[in-house]
């Protein structure tokens, strides 16, 4: 089968890219353009690059064409100029479900989050949510996946913690009371995604996916930190300071250490699915644990933040 990925060379497009490519698919990787930052999905067999963003139903189609499924992967966690979160989840989604139904697409997965949900005061989670509602009223097959936090080698969470560790020797923790989350391997999502895509899986479902150990979020930070050698000093900071820091962090640093968006799922814990939802059946439930030899794979090269990393660099 044919299986297109928007967001294709992204940190979840690559793994499913590969993911597919093992269980002898041909797989089309759009996005906006070639992404510098990692060149490793360009390398897939098997896979070829179309270059488009999800602002034209007619580039999509002639992406899908002759594709049997299509996984929605493209998304965005903090608004920059033109990519809001309306431009990117909303219509980039109406546009994604018109392209898939004129070439005849079979199957459309969307990634979405655990807590995605209406009027909750965060363009990020009102704005997946409408994406979600817009592939379920679609009348196309569908699987819509409500993850909980995602890592793997060349995700946000283990990168940018290293690289954090690295460089702090104080820690702010999100909050004084420590939610918990359920770390996702990519690998787990990545061979869902793939069922739901290939095998006619989960057929006009929306699941909740998460990792299968629950631990409060420090101990995932103080993990990652016992595997790199780094005890920085964590302390517990209010919420109103850490949205402060991703405001700095938003404004200055080319990938911030942190979103707005992203302090507003931490504050809120990831283990809540928001639902409609279905759990998934037992063979498709992820059962890799957060452990230290899954936190060395995905680990990047050590090292710390640096200007490289700010917006006024080059």
């Amino acid at each position: 089968m044919r299986v297109a990925i928007t967001g294709g060379t992204g940190f979840v497009g690559r793994h499913l890219a590969k993911a597919l490519v093992a269980r002898g698919h041909e797989v089309i990787l759009i996005a906006r353009g070639l992404d510098r930052r990692d060149p490793s999905a360009y390398e897939i067999s098997n896979t070829r690059f179309f270059a488009a963003d999800l602002s034209s139903a007619d580039e999509l189609a002639r992406a899908f064409a002759a594709c049997g499924a299509v996984a929605h992967c493209a998304g965005i966690n903090r608004e920059i100029g033109k990519q809001t979160y309306a431009r990117i989840h909303i219509q980039g989604t109406r546009n994604v479900v018109e392209a898939a139904r004129r070439a005849g697409v079979g199957k459309i997965s969307l990634l979405s989050f655990l807590r995605a949900r209406p009027d909750c005061g965060s363009g990020y989670h009102e704005s997946k949510w409408a994406a979600e509602e817009i592939v379920r009223n679609s009348r196309l097959d569908y699987t819509i996946f409500k993850a909980g936090v995602i890592y793997g080698r060349g995700d946000h969470m283990l990168d940018h913690l290293s690289h954090a560790l690295h460089t702090f020797p104080v820690f702010g923790l999100v909050g004084f009371a420590d939610k918990p989350v359920r770390p996702l391997a990519v690998e787990d999502l990545a061979g869902v995604l793939a069922a739901a895509l290939t095998e006619g899986r989960l057929s006009r479902q929306t699941v909740a996916i998460m990792g299968p150990e629950q631990m409060p979020l420090g101990e995932a930070v103080r993990r990652v930190g016992r595997m790199i050698g780094k005890h920085p000093l964590y302390v517990p900071l209010p919420i109103a300071m850490h949205r402060l820091l991703a405001r700095l962090f938003e404004a200055t640093m080319k990938i911030p250490l942190v979103s707005l968006a992203q302090v507003r799922i931490l504050s809120e814990g990831i283990v809540e699915p928001w639902p409609p939802y279905e759990n998934l059946p037992a063979d498709l439930t992820p059962k890799t644990p957060f452990s230290d030899e899954q936190i060395r794979r995905g680990l990047p090269e050590a090292k710390s933040f640096g200007a490289g990393d700010l917006q006024c660099s080059a």
